[in-house]
């Protein structure tokens, strides 16, 4: 299995060189499909477009054949975390405070919990605060999540919306 905080010490100067913000990395798929997934995104519109995505994969693809970090073969995805992105940095909360998002923990919690969904209140220290439906304002740390990710809400969709419509509605023919 590959050492995923090895790739992350590999990528993240990579996605930083670029301009970028590494959001996650991951291996996804299994043994049938082993698949490097890295997330990464603007810090100033906290989405990539498929040129960065382009440019951002040819450069990681660079790094990662030349280091050679995982011994069997895999795809490498390079991507956007998406309108219901993961939420994996402490100032992801921050961030989204006010969004709902659902988490889950790597342990029940003392409340004999261990998934919490509700508008995010934000992070104080090291933990991470939620208004967790029928329990109200909840810290719980960060440390023990097991992931954590937006839900999909009107307010979030018009919060994400794309920067540029351009084209969006144009059909491009393949050529032969």
């Amino acid at each position: 299995m590959a050492d995923i905080a090895a790739l992350t010490r590999i990528i993240e100067p990579e996605v930083k060189a670029e301009g970028f913000d590494l959001v996650r990395v991951m291996m996804i798929g299994g043994k049938d499909d082993p698949t490097l997934q890295v997330m990464a995104e603007r810090p100033d519109t906290r989405q990539l477009d498929l040129a960065d995505c382009e440019r951002l994969s040819r450069r990681l693809s660079d790094v990662l054949d030349s280091a050679d970090p995982i011994e069997e073969a895999y795809r490498l995805e390079v991507s956007s975390p998406g309108i219901d992105r993961p939420l994996t940095r402490l100032k992801d909360f921050e961030d989204w405070k006010g969004h709902e998002a659902r988490l889950s923990l790597v342990e029940k919690q003392a409340d004999g919990r261990r998934d919490y969904r509700g508008a995010l209140i934000g992070a104080e220290g090291d933990e991470v605060v939620i208004d967790a439906a029928g329990l109200g304002p909840t810290r719980i740390p960060f440390a023990a999540l097991r992931s954590a990710k937006l839900v999909l809400t009107d307010r979030l969709i018009a919060a994400t919306a794309p920067l540029d419509t351009e084209g969006a509605d144009e059909i491009l023919e393949g050529q032969d």
